[in-house]
């Protein structure tokens, strides 16, 4: 399989194996105008198989969402065919409107314009709370 190398864009790496299209969804990838590759179940010396994401264009990315899939992501953003930076994103202490309570007897399942809001709890086992009745986020 041949996929093109980048001229300018960004290449999310060490994902864990099958949540590559998770992230799609969370990034709102499909919204871009540019190529967007996804490659699943890649070899991987670390993690045994990886999945890989190429956006053909610069972009804003949303790091929390990156730092909760998984802190060992790896973020390569390219200027000029050549990698001009490279990082790790963190775990982010709060994630807003990207996780949902689960919890029917929370306020945002009544009030639906609060922002679904959840603060890590526990980072050693990447535990989430909603700020409003502290449930146990599912990641």
């Amino acid at each position: 399989m041949i996929i093109g190398s980048l001229v300018d864009g960004i290449v999310i790496d060490h994902i864990p194996a099958g949540r590559g299209m998770e992230l799609y969804k969370y990034l709102r990838l499909d919204e871009l105008d540019c190529e967007v590759a996804i490659i699943k179940n890649a070899a991987s010396s670390k993690l045994g198989k990886k999945d890989i994401i190429k956006i053909g264009a610069p972009m804003d990315l949303n790091f929390e969402i990156l730092g909760f899939i998984d802190p060992r992501i790896t973020v390569d953003i390219i200027e000029g065919g050549k990698r001009a930076r490279k990082f790790h994103p963190a775990l982010p202490e709060t994630i807003i409107g990207i996780l949902h309570c689960k919890n029917p007897r929370c306020i945002t399942s009544v009030e639906q314009e609060l922002p679904q809001v959840f603060r890590l709890t526990d980072k050693e086992h990447v535990v989430y709370r909603c700020m409003y009745c502290d449930n146990k986020a599912k990641n």
